[in-house]
Parts: structure tokens; C-alpha cells; sequence
């Protein structure tokens, strides 16, 4: 059972919510909060598996919360449930360690698979949503194919590895290399594809996935 956490501002959006995934036989709705703050007050009170996070609420948005849980509690999974689609939101969310980003208009059994996805290490964007940060990422070969070329057969055995969201410890353990060695390679694909960080390299390998199947 996974379990939930909603923070939105709006009582009826969590109402909502809750009423969405009442079926859900996965997921289990453990409490809410109604901004930021009192979200990470109620991560370290209940521990939950998955947070469903707002953007634009008082006292603390939902971008600043993500930053606070993800870097406090490492075994919290974020997942950005956002009325707006701003590239810069979407964005500064990942970069803060958000595990997906889906709009509120998403369907519910949508909603419930992207639950499962976070929760089980994978990173989960909308329709349309990867796109947007694809642009955003400065090289502009990414996405062409070329890039890809650049890596080594290990690179891209471990590339494909964190697209389905492997950490270093279990890369290294499924192709029996050292932690360090792991570590190695992905600071080299990193520099090869001029990406900033694990998300945006399993947001391209994602792409690429799409983008040949």
C-alpha cells in the first residue's frame, strides 16, 4: 500500500483527490495539508511514501516545499500536481528533486499509475511535459540522436539504468562494477550530453526511448 499524502490549497481540490483514488486498492490517503509549510511539518509526522504537491499556494509554495522534503526526508517521492504548466515551474520542481510532474487535468487512473511510478523509483511527466524540458536543456543536439553516439556501451547501460530509476548502489550491483566506478560514468555522461543532473538524463533517455520506438 502506498502511502499519500495531498497538499493543495484549495479544500475541494483535496477533496477531490481523495474521492479520485478512494478505489485505488494501491494507494492509501494517510493526510493533507494546505500549503508548503505545514507539508513538511506532515512528512516528518506521517512518513508518507508519495507527497501530491501543489505550486502556487500561500506561505509557502509547492516548488520551495519540494526542495525542503527532498532534501530532509530521501525516501519521500514528490510528485508535482499543478494546475499550470510553466516551463520554469516544471523545471526549477525537477531540479529541486521532484520525482514527476503531471497537471491536474490528468485522468485518474493516470494519476494512480504515476503514484506507483514515483514510488517505485521512476520519473513520471505529463503529455506534453517532457517536451518542455527537453527545450530547456542547453546542448542543442539533445534529442537528435547524435548525442547518444557520444556515450560509451557502459554509459549507456548505465543511462539506462537510471532512466528506470536506478541509484548508484543498485547500478553497481546489477552490472558488478564499484559504487565509485558508477559514480565515474555518470559524472561522464553528465559532461557528454551536457546535462545538469540525474533527471534530466533520464528525461532524455526516456525521449530517445520514445522518440525511436
Amino acid at each position: 500500500m502506498i502511502r499519500v499524502l495531498i497538499v493543495d490549497d484549495q479544500p475541494i481540490i483535496r477533496r477531490a483527490l481523495k474521492l479520485l483514488l478512494a478505489e485505488e486498492k494501491t494507494v492509501k490517503i494517510i493526510g493533507e495539508a494546505e500549503n508548503g509549510a505545514k507539508a513538511i511539518a506532515e512528512v516528518e509526522r506521517l512518513n508518507p511514501d508519495v507527497v501530491l504537491m501543489d505550486i502556487l499556494m500561500p506561505i509557502l509554495d509547492g516548488v520551495q516545499a519540494t526542495r525542503e522534503i527532498c532534501q530532509r526526508f530521501e525516501n519521500v517521492r514528490v510528485l508535482i500536481l499543478s494546475i499550470d504548466d510553466d516551463d520554469e515551474y516544471i523545471a526549477q520542481a525537477l531540479r529541486y528533486g521532484a520525482d514527476g510532474y503531471l497537471l491536474k487535468t490528468t485522468p485518474p487512473d493516470e494519476l494512480a499509475f504515476a503514484i506507483q511510478a514515483v514510488q517505485k523509483g521512476y520519473t513520471h511527466l505529463g503529455p506534453g511535459l517532457g517536451k518542455k524540458i527537453i527545450a530547456q536543456i542547453p546542448d542543442p543536439m539533445f534529442g537528435s540522436g547524435a548525442n547518444w553516439e557520444k556515450l560509451t556501451p557502459r554509459e549507456r547501460e548505465i543511462l539506462s539504468l537510471i532512466a528506470k530509476g536506478a541509484n548508484n548502489r543498485e547500478i553497481a550491483k546489477t552490472l558488478y562494477i564499484s559504487e565509485k566506478t558508477v559514480k565515474n560514468h555518470v559524472t561522464s555522461i553528465l559532461h557528454r550530453l551536457n546535462l545538469r543532473d540525474r533527471t534530466q538524463a533520464a528525461i532524455f533517455a526516456h525521449s530517445r526511448s520514445a522518440n525511436s520506438s
